[in-house]
């Protein structure tokens, strides 16, 4: 969670037991990025789709800017889903050694509709979600050396 009003955070640690069937109670710290805001970083474990569901919990406050990372497994690529307000969503495959991964059916559609190398690097910067990155990066630097709560879901 990179930036959450203080008044939201017993929302967000109650969004986040109920998608992992267990209390959540972070650490919370400020965030320098965000006078008044905090923020607070959570490893978890769950099964393959716990990210989408983390997320799901979290869409009602759209005002929260956040990133859930979902490793890699044998069965499963990971994935990366950061929200950022007026921006939305970016999903991204990452694969076990933290690349975001790009299928080749994006791939093809983005080469069917560039018209020009400027449309071709533009799309591919979407498909990295280079936007997200950018908008997220002063929130994340924020965040060096804050404490992590480890979180498990009970199955």
């Amino acid at each position: 969670m990179h930036c959450c009003p203080s008044a939201l955070a017993p929302h967000v640690e109650w969004a986040l037991a109920g998608v992992l069937s267990r209390p959540a109670r972070l650490q919370w710290s400020a965030q320098p990025a965000a006078p008044s805001h905090l923020r607070a970083e959570v490893a978890w474990s769950g099964p393959i789709g716990t990210a989408a569901a983390l997320c799901a919990a979290l869409r009602a406050w759209p005002m929260l800017v956040f990133e859930v990372t979902e490793d890699a497994t044998s069965a499963s690529d990971g994935e990366r889903l950061a929200y950022v307000p007026g921006r939305g969503f970016h999903r991204s495959l990452v694969s076990v050694s933290g690349d975001v991964l790009i299928g080749e059916e994006r791939l093809r559609g983005l080469l069917s509709r560039a018209r020009t190398v400027e449309d071709y690097q533009h799309g591919v910067a979407e498909l990295l979600g280079t936007a997200w990155d950018a908008e997220l990066e002063p929130y994340r630097q924020g965040g060096d050396g804050a404490p992590v709560t480890l979180l498990h879901q009970v199955v």
